[in-house]
């Protein structure tokens, strides 16, 4: 089973990619050209979060994994480039550079809290400035390919931190255990009519059907979930409540105080979404990053706070966006 994992994850992707390029109507020849280079990020992303995958290369001292990340980084967006006549040398040693300063943190800088909080820092600042976005262009208006630059930044970022700084106490991986779910669906339950009461109460938005036709929604509603638990939410949850609020409690000795100072933060990110400042938007991610600590606080891993976080991101999407 473990050797047809790979061919198994890249059908599913390329049936994917067929069905959102036929759904996007983006042509053909675009579509097969950018599609080996997802696949790739894709693999990449996928040994992340495959324990036996990622312990091979946990063998190899810290430069080596460092020195395969940084090289890792730059392959996707090579392999696009190429294919769809965008590559540009600046963009790659910018992206170069980027990726060797993620991947080569923990090996060059001594382990401490204040560097820990300053890679979180960092990471956070290329994300929140759109640095990575610039580096890539667009072949078709619906076929963003800065998404391969988001993965990639996410991707490098955990895996520093759980490969060559080895951070503690995360309860990282892909697919939550029962008990997990549990808790995630449990808080989201708890969270789905706050969130309301306070979205009405902004005057943000309100319940409406963004699609039609049930089979359609059924199926983009599973797509959004599972692209959310595996990408956004993990990506997400691994930073703030995996890291940064165990560093909180750690400081401020009290679990409920790093918890609500943890999802201040989570909120203050949201501030950049769409218009700045989207304080209405903030204060909404505010309280589900309330939710979303009490989760993983429960569960001590950040698999239930994905689950909480995947379900609140797709009723958004899909009803209220």
């Amino acid at each position: 089973m473990a050797n047809l994992a790979f061919p198994l994850l890249w059908a599913i992707a390329a049936i994917a990619a067929y069905w959102y390029a036929q759904d996007r109507e983006i042509p053909w020849p675009i579509a097969l050209a950018a599609l080996p280079a997802f696949l790739l990020e894709i693999s990449f992303y996928f040994v992340l979060g495959t324990e036996r995958l990622r312990v091979r290369l946990e063998r190899l001292p810290p430069a080596g994994r460092a020195g395969i990340l940084t090289a890792a980084a730059v392959v996707p967006y090579c392999v696009a480039s190429l294919a769809l006549g965008s590559f540009d040398w600046p963009s790659l040693g910018i992206l170069a550079a980027l990726a060797a300063a993620a991947s080569f943190w923990f090996v060059v800088l001594s382990q401490s809290p204040l560097t820990d909080v300053f890679f979180l820092i960092a990471i956070a600042a290329v994300w929140l400035f759109k640095i990575l976005p610039a580096l890539y262009v667009d072949p078709h208006p619906r076929l963003p390919l800065a998404v391969l630059g988001q993965l990639m930044w996410f991707r490098t970022g955990m895996f520093a931190m759980v490969s060559v700084r080895r951070a503690p106490g995360v309860g990282f991986g892909f697919w939550p255990q029962a008990r997990e779910w549990k808790i995630g669906a449990l808080y989201f339950a708890g969270l789905l009519p706050v969130a309301a009461a306070l979205g009405w109460a902004l005057k943000f938005t309100e319940p409406h059907m963004r699609y039609q036709g049930w089979e359609r929604i059924t199926l983009l509603a599973a797509g959004t979930f599972f692209g959310t638990l595996w990408v956004l939410a993990l990506g997400e949850e691994f930073f703030f409540r995996g890291l940064l609020q165990q560093w909180m409690t750690t400081l401020l000795k009290n679990e409920w105080a790093a918890l609500v100072a943890t999802a201040a933060v989570f909120g203050s990110v949201h501030l950049w979404y769409r218009t700045f400042p989207n304080w209405r938007f903030a204060a909404l991610a505010a309280v589900a990053g309330v939710f979303y600590g009490m989760a993983f606080r429960q569960a001590r891993s950040i698999r239930a706070s994905m689950v909480t976080h995947a379900l609140t991101v797709t009723t958004w999407r899909m009803f209220f966006s």
